[in-house]
């Protein structure tokens, strides 16, 4: 985008304009998407004009005020003449030029005009030059534009898609394009700031403008920014504006693979020390960067075990970042979680990571926890083994609590290790006594992490007496089991019953009483020494007092190289008394460490002996030392102390833990506690560390048992504990915490949980949130009140949270009436370690509400198209729930067939309709789509009632209501014959007869009806047989006549119009048996063929039957037309199946029936074997007439005869009463005419008669066709049968066959009742949908055997044009005798085209002919053309002669049969040439004379009708009284012979005159609008006359055998009429027709009206 400052007008503008103004005002312009290139070159630009080249304008850029600007304008001549032309200056005072003058230029010459500008003021000006010429002018354009700022920047900017609160950055060009400096300023808001916001640029200088998106919401941001430039001078007036465009999204990140919001990452069980790493990925599935921070969730336990190696970065979209949890147990038995979220800025959602891992220790056992190495002399050693066992995964780390130094009689080697896990090392324990009395010691084993575990050592040196013997005697074995006083004391913690070895009666948390109490039990020897003297010794005193009863005797385990020594070594000690010891320590090497553990055995003594029936007690004193110099300097320690930091449970208990202290030196290492460090800390927190001081070898290890009570006073940041290592400055130091705390446990929403409305007795669900905020493992339980345990309920109720852990808990709310409820279920909770500590009790608000729920349908009965049986549909029932709470409820079904006579089976006895979710909570207000299936498995119109019950809490349902009803209807696909039409030979068939021909009645009925499982092997047309003639799945075997004909005929043609009546869409497949067999490799053929099957191969390979089209598919409604077609190419009778296969409907075998017979043979075609006469009633004394049709389908006349004598029989048989009569029993019918058989049906009796008739042809077979007639009981009952034959009707439709646009609006009339010698008209109309083709039309009226004409149609012949309609009138005049009409009309359509073609081939024949009667040809008999034209009756002799010469040979019989040409055409080669010439000629001669007129179309009109007499009609249809006219008969007669023969011109004047009269007055009559109005009122009138019905006798055509019966009837019918005639007026003949023709004519109107679709205006 370019913009400028400009002065009055855009620069790309050059177009001409008027004159400028004298005095021109500067003025400031904008502008965008200019080329200022292009302006710097409109100066050249030339063009030419009336054969003048110039430039079209003059510019004028760079110039400044007070000089003067000269430009060239050169103008030349290019034409081959002589040029005048007349120069104009310019008009304004700015622009100079020449004076005016007229310019002659020669051909290619040019001339130069100068033109001076001279500006005065800052502005743009423009002018022009004119040069005028011969017919002409033109002029050229001065303009000079001012210096102007101007810049180029884009019109739009798009920035990066960018996260809400962070920042993306885009960059773009500002140009300088003008010539001047200019300065700039950007006006810019939020989210969008431009670097730099302002500047100077020089001309032709380009900025890069940075531009910083940094949203706050996510939005779509279009916001245009400012950009003022120009100068200071200007106030920067000129500005332009960029389209800024940027997309904020909120970021998001996730853990990958994760299902739910919360990740969790399982450690597992790893160790103290051991490290467990675990990866996981961190993806931004948006299209904006994502930076981020994993922090800890606010709120845990401080400390952490797990750390990560990524703690914050950015991810780009659509990238994953991997990282890394670790974990790193520092204490046993321990489990740790730890929550960290993603935050991200701007991020609405966050995604939590849960770690959590646990911590074993190890688990040590002793393969035996006794050993007793029996009686041992004196100076003796025994050894046993022993198996230290590790069960865990946990490495174990090991000490027994035993001096190395010989100060002991039992040793055990390693004394100190660590087992590998799930493994175990073997001890040696070794007993070597120096005394003859019995040893026994409770030696403990020191696990780091676990609680030691303890070793009895029992030696006996002095008797024999069994180890279980001297264990059942004693007192005592440890001091835990001790019992005293016939107190029983409570059994202790291997870790207390350690502590209490090692402390005495110096433990303050003891209350057990001890045989003696050893004052002090540890020494250190710290003395500095300068020297070995042997008489240097250090001494310090130990008092031993005595608690027991008894006397006691204590013996020292005296080592026999140590330099420390206890003095005396044995002693008797009274009861209750007290007595010293000295402990010696006499270091034999200066500068070193020496420690020791001390051991004495405590006997009791029983008459001043040992009591050797228990066993003795042990005790230890340990004591260390050091001999260094003093100039000498203590070792530097080498070691490690695990863990620095040692935290005790944080309750108000005695716990315990252990640190392990291991030297890596070469050299001894003593650790003494320093008693001064913390000591009022230590003393508060009952901190007391065994052993307090000891020596430990190289590369070894001493594991410190540490117990405490915490407390509250203890600081929360713990103290130091101080060991001094090697006597010296250095020390290791121990932080201990041991603070107690109150037990903390956050409850979500600050303890209140709120239900929502829910239905009484029903189940909601809510989530509450508890998390552990204390140090340590708590265990938890809700305890609810009884009354309350049926509302509420959680899971789960109780557990355990460890520290800094969260737990989501499911609240279950049932309420049991309507009301609201408020509830305080009350969780306890208590220290794992310690469950015998208080419990903490916190309460919980709840509160909710019971109401009662209810559903209900969008629609209470719901619809549903029809579905195909079998097929699966999945519906969507809208159900609501109006009701204040949720309900949770179960669908129940229950289906009903509407339909009755439904046989009861499995497929139909199981419910159709599946509901896909029958358990479903709908929330409140809300609307679901309850989804179902539905699978009917018959034919069936099918209901379902669908009910919901509410499920309870416990599961049991409530009283059923009704929801909804669901409607549907399973259905096969069916197919439906609407219609059928004949076509070839089978064209003059009327559509009754094909209707009984086909049998379609049988075949529709077929249609409908459902198919047996079988047909359904194959749902659809499917290739699947292996042999040409297919299996049969189905039992409805139908045949197809397709009648007979001569050979060579036209093949028998018929369409059926197939109609889809059902709802669901048909797709329909004839199938011959070449299309269901597979097409099989060549090898797998036999090549052995049956009859049947060759039989089925020469008719498909020669095309006898088709069928076109084959398949096809029809939507609801549709309906198509199938044309099948018989050729008749081979005489015999042609059977051959066929299957209509409806694909998942029916199967059908069609057995395609076809005849063709030899030309000279008579052949009748009779619909059907079986007739049947309509009713008629015994008292009937004038039965109807009735008639049967058959056709000549021969190339011969036949004749044919009635067998009369069957009808002799039957009226004998019947008391010579004739039942039935043949009016006409014999005659002879024309080739393809029809012959109609007259019958009078008089039963005697009401039952059912049946003959069987023979019906003989001359030369021909004679046929047998059953006649049925039924005789009633009373002739009140309603004959509704007015067709000769039973079956039903054809539907009424328009014949609309493909390829004949001609059809009519009804193609069958049905007359219903009329009574004998009446008149009766129907309206039809003939339409031509063809939109080029004019037909001519002509109608073939039946006529019965010698009788007046009984149909007549007007107009019986005429021409439509292309789109017209033409009215027909069709008048049935009924005889004077009952009769049962039937009458097929045949209309001929043909092309009026063709016919004028066929006319104008005939005129020229016939000129032709005419001109050969008076023409000859004279020929020249010269050699060189020797054409002899022969006569046609020289032709037929030579033919003759040719013919003889052939007779004499055997020829083989033809296939075909042959014509006079194909005879022609076998004469002898040897003819002569001149007469095969001649015979060519004839038969062009004959084709050229033998124009053949155009086959036309055939529509069949089916007109049936029943006559009664005048008494017979008013019983059997009443209401039909009033409509039914009767005319004179002499009036009709003229009537009649005016319309047809129009003889008397007098009558047709009288009836134009009326006509025109009657017309003028109806017209008149309509055109006011008042008798209109009145015609509405008067409609609504009674009516109060009758048409007058004159009643005539009716001459019976009865044989004088019935005259008799007739005659009561005769006087019956007179008095009747002379009754008629008395009471009706007689209306005059002419009044009466003309009124009759004047209703006929507006009738008329009125119905062209209507089918002209316009409407007809009152």
């Amino acid at each position: 985008m370019l913009a400028e400052t400009r002065f009055h007008r855009h620069l790309g503008e050059h177009q001409r304009s008027a004159l400028p103004d004298r005095n021109p005002k500067p003025g400031f312009h904008c502008s965008r998407n200019h080329d200022v290139d292009n302006e710097q070159h409109v100066s050249g630009q030339r063009s030419s004009f009336m054969g003048i080249e110039m430039e079209t304008e003059l510019v004028w850029d760079n110039w400044d005020l007070g000089r003067e600007f000269t430009k060239t304008l050169i103008i030349r001549n290019t034409l081959s003449t002589l040029q005048r032309i007349l120069f104009r200056p310019p008009l304004t005072k700015y622009f100079t030029s020449l004076a005016r003058q007229k310019l002659v230029l020669r051909p290619g010459t040019s001339f130069s005009v100068p033109v001076t500008f001279k500006p005065l003021k800052m502005c743009q000006y423009e002018d022009t030059i004119e040069f005028q010429g011969k017919d002409d002018s033109f002029q050229v354009l001065l303009r000079a534009s001012a210096p102007c700022h101007a810049i180029d920047v884009p019109e739009t900017v798009q920035l990066p898609y960018c996260a809400v609160q962070h920042s993306t950055h885009a960059t773009f060009m500002l140009k300088n394009i003008s010539k001047l400096t200019t300065l700039y300023q950007w006006e810019c808001a939020p989210p969008f700031t431009l670097s730099p916001e302002q500047g100077h640029v020089k001309p032709g200088e380009e900025h890069n403008i940075t531009v910083t998106f940094h949203p706050q919401d996510a939005l779509v941001f279009q916001q245009p920014v400012t950009c003022k430039f120009g100068t200071l001078a200007d106030k920067l007036e000129s500005c332009c504006r960029v389209l800024l465009q940027g997309i904020a999204k909120h970021p998001y990140l996730q853990f990958t693979n994760s299902t739910k919001r919360i990740l969790e990452l399982d450690f597992g069980y790893s160790t103290v020390g051991q490290t467990l790493h675990i990866p996981f990925e961190i993806s931004n599935p948006t299209v904006v960067p994502a930076s981020f921070t994993l922090s800890r969730l606010p709120g845990g336990v401080s400390g952490s075990v797990f750390n990560y190696d990524v703690t914050g970065t950015e991810v780009a979209p659509g990238a994953s970042l991997k990282a890394t949890a670790t974990f790193t147990p520092t204490a046993a038995d321990t489990t740790s979680v730890e929550y960290l979220s993603i935050i991200s800025r701007g991020a609405i959602n966050t995604s939590l990571l849960k770690v959590i891992g646990n911590c074993r220790g190890p688990q040590v056992l002793l393969s035996s926890s006794v050993v007793d190495f029996g009686k041992v002399e004196p100076g003796q050693e025994a050894a046993y083994t022993v198996k230290l066992v590790n069960a865990s995964k946990a490495k174990a780390v090991f000490q027994w609590d035993i001096g190395c130094s010989g100060h002991s009689v039992f040793s055990i080697q390693p004394a100190g290790g660590t087992v590998p896990p799930q493994s175990h090392i073997t001890l040696n324990v070794s007993y070597r006594p120096a005394q003859s009395i019995i040893h026994y010691r409770r030696l403990a084993c020191l696990i780091l992490d676990r609680e030691p575990v303890f070793l009895d050592l029992v030696g006996n040196c002095h008797s024999e007496k069994p180890i279980e013997l001297l264990l059942l005697g004693t007192s005592y074995i440890s001091e835990s089991n001790q019992q005293s006083d016939g107190a029983a004391r409570e059994a202790v913690t291997p870790m207390a019953e350690y502590f209490l070895s090692c402390l005495g009666d110096k433990d303050p948390l003891s209350s057990s009483p001890r045989q003696i109490s050893i004052t002090p039990r540890e020494f250190v020897f710290n003395q500095t020494l300068f020297s070995l003297p042997d008489d240097l010794t250090s001494q310090k005193s130990m008092t031993v007092v005595s608690y027991s009863k008894v006397k006691l005797r204590l013996e020292w385990t005296a080592p026999s190289d140590s330099c420390f020594s206890v003095s005396p070594l044995s002693c008797e000690l009274p009861a209750l008394k007290t007595t010293s010891f000295r402990v010696t320590y006499f270091p034999k090497q200066l500068n070193t460490l020496h420690g020791a553990q001390l051991e004495c055995f405590v006997y009791p003594m029983d008459n001043d002996r040992v009591n050797e029936s228990v066993l003795p007690s042990c005790v230890t004193v340990r004591a260390i030392g050091h001999s260094f110099e003093p100039v000498k300097q203590h070792w530097v320690p080498q070691c490690s102390l695990e863990p620095h930091l040692v935290e005790f449970t944080p309750v108000q208990t005695t716990s315990y833990r252990t640190a392990h202290l291991k030297n890596t030196a070469d050299l001894p290492l003593t650790f003494h506690l320093n008693p001064d460090r913390d000591q009022k800390l230590a003393e508060a927190a009952s901190l007391v560390v065994v052993p307090s001081c000891g020596l430990i070898e190289p590369h070894s290890h001493q594991i410190l048992c540490l117990r405490s009570v915490p407390t509250e006073d203890s600081p929360k940041e713990g103290f130091h504990l101080q060991l001094d290592l090697n006597a010296s400055e250095y020390a290791e130091n121990l932080t201990i915490v041991s603070h107690s705390e109150q037990l903390h446990v956050s409850l979500e929403d600050d303890g209140r949980l709120h239900f929502q409305p829910t239905a009484v007795n029903c189940l909601t669900q809510r989530l509450h949130l508890i998390k552990n905020l204390s140090r340590q493992a708590l265990r938890f339980q809700w305890r609810i009140p009884e009354q309350e345990q049926g509302l509420i309920s959680v899971k789960p109720d109780a557990g355990v949270l460890h520290p800094n852990e969260s737990l989501t808990q499911t609240w279950s709310f049932t309420p049991l009436e309507e009301k609201a409820y408020a509830l305080t279920p009350i969780l306890t909770i208590c220290p794992m370690e310690f469950p015998e500590q208080e419990n903490v009790c916190l309460p919980l608000e709840v509160t909710g509400t019971g109401c009662t729920g209810w559903l209900e349908a969008k629609e209470a009965i719901l619809e549903v198209p029809d579905i195909l049986v079998g097929e699966c549909r999945t519906i969507s029932i809208p159900v609501i729930n109006k009701s204040p709470c949720p309900v949770y409820f179960c669908v129940t079904v229950e289906q009903k067939l509407l339909e009755e006579g439904i046989v009861s089976n499995s497929n139909i006895d199981l419910c159709a309709l599946q509901v896909h979710d029958e358990r479903v909570t709908i929330a409140s207000g809300s609307k679901i789509m309850l989804q179902s299936t539905l699978t009917p498995p018959e034919k069936a119109q099918y209901m379902w009632i669908l009910s919901y019950q509410t499920i309870n809490a416990n599961g049991s349902l409530s009283a059923a209501k009704i929801l909804c009803e669901v409607h549907a209807r399973g259905v096969f696909p069916t197919l439906q014959i609407t219609d059928v039409c004949g076509r070839g030979s089978m064209s003059n068939f009327s559509k009754n007869h094909l209707w009984r021909l086909l049998s379609l009645n049988d075949l529709n009925k077929s249609l409908q009806s459902s198919p047996c499982p079988t047909e359904l092997t194959y749902a659809t047309p499917t290739r699947h047989s292996l042999h040409a003639t297919p299996s049969v799945f189905t039992k409805a075997i139908m045949d197809l006549n397709f009648s007979g004909a001569p050979l060579n005929s036209d093949p028998s043609t018929f369409i059926l119009i197939l109609y889809n009546p059902s709802t669901v869409p048909v797709e329909w497949a004839f199938m011959f048996p070449e299309d269901q067999q597979l097409d099989l490799e060549l090898w797998a053929e036999s090549g052995e063929f049956t009859s049947t099957e060759l039989y089925q191969m020469k008719v498909q390979d020669n095309h006898l039957f088709s069928v076109t089209p084959r398949s096809g598919k029809l939507m609801q409604g549709q309906q198509r037309a199938v044309t099948f077609t018989y050729s008749h190419d081979f005489v015999g009778t042609d059977r051959f199946p066929v299957l209509l296969k409806i694909s998942y409907g029916r199967e059908i075998i069609l057995t395609f029936q076809g005849m063709t017979v030899e030309v000279d043979r008579p052949f009748l075609n009779f619909a059907s074997k079986k007739h049947i006469f309509a009713p008629v009633a015994i008292e009937d004394y004038n039965p109807p007439k009735q008639v049967y049709h058959f056709y000549n389908r021969g190339a011969v006349p036949v004749h044919y005869e009635v067998d009369i004598a069957v009808l002799s029989q039957v009226q004998k048989e019947n008391f010579d009463h004739p039942v039935l009569r043949c009016l006409n029993p014999g005659g002879d019918i024309l080739p393809g005419e029809a012959a109609i058989l007259e019958w009078i049906f008089s039963p005697l009796e009401a039952k059912l008669y049946k003959v069987d008739i023979s019906i003989h042809i001359l030369n021909g077979e004679s046929t047998v066709v059953r006649f049925e007639g039924f005789g009633l009981n009373s002739k009140t009952k309603h004959l509704s049968d007015t067709c000769a034959n039973t079956d039903a009707q054809p539907l009424p439709c328009w014949q609309r066959v493909p390829f004949q646009p001609t059809y009519l609006s009804e193609d069958i009339v049905d007359y219903g009742d009329v009574v004998v010698s009446s008149l009766s008209s129907k309206m039809l109309f003939l339409i031509n949908n063809s939109q080029k083709d004019a037909v001519h039309f002509e109608w073939v009226l039946p006529q019965l055997n010698d009788q007046p004409q009984v149909l007549d149609i007007l107009p019986n012949r005429g021409s439509l044009r292309p789109g017209e309609m033409t009215q027909l009138i069709l008048t049935l005049s009924a005889t004077d005798y009952p009769t049962v009409y039937c009458f097929d009309l045949v209309c001929k359509i043909t092309c009026e085209a063709a016919l004028a073609h066929y006319h104008s081939a005939v005129q020229q024949m016939e000129e032709e002919k005419e001109r050969q009667k008076h023409e000859f040809t004279i020929t020249d008999k010269a050699p060189i053309d020797k054409t002899v034209v022969l006569t046609e009756k020289e032709a037929e002799s030579i033919a003759l002669r040719q013919q003889a010469y052939w007779n004499k040979y055997k020829t083989l019989p033809p296939i075909r049969g042959s014509n006079d040409c194909n005879t022609v055409r076998s004469l002898s080669t040897k003819m002569l040439r001149d007469e095969r010439r001649a015979l060519k000629e004839i038969e062009r001669a004959k084709a050229r004379s033998d124009p053949k007129p155009p086959k036309p179309c055939f529509l069949h009109l089916w007109v049936t009708a029943q006559s009664y007499g005048p008494l017979e009609f008013p019983t059997q249809s009443p209401e039909q009284l009033n409509t039914q006219y009767r005319p004179n008969k002499t009036g009709r007669n003229q009537n009649q012979m005016i319309c047809r023969e129009e003889s008397s011109i007098t009558q047709g004047q009288k009836k134009d005159i009326s006509s025109h009269l009657f017309t003028s007055v109806l017209r008149d009559i309509l055109d006011d609008a008042a008798f209109v109005d009145n015609l509405l009122t008067l409609a609504s009138s009674p009516v109060t006359y009758n048409l007058p019905v004159i009643p005539t006798p009716c001459p019976s055509p009865k044989p004088a055998s019935s005259e008799k019966a007739m005659e009561p009837q005769r006087a019956a019918e007179d008095k009747s009429s002379e009754d008629a005639a008395g009471k009706m007026k007689p209306v005059g003949a002419e009044l009466a027709d003309l009124t009759e023709e004047v209703c006929r004519c507006a009738l008329q109107n009125l119905m062209m009206e209507m089918m002209s679709g316009n409407e007809v205006t009152r």
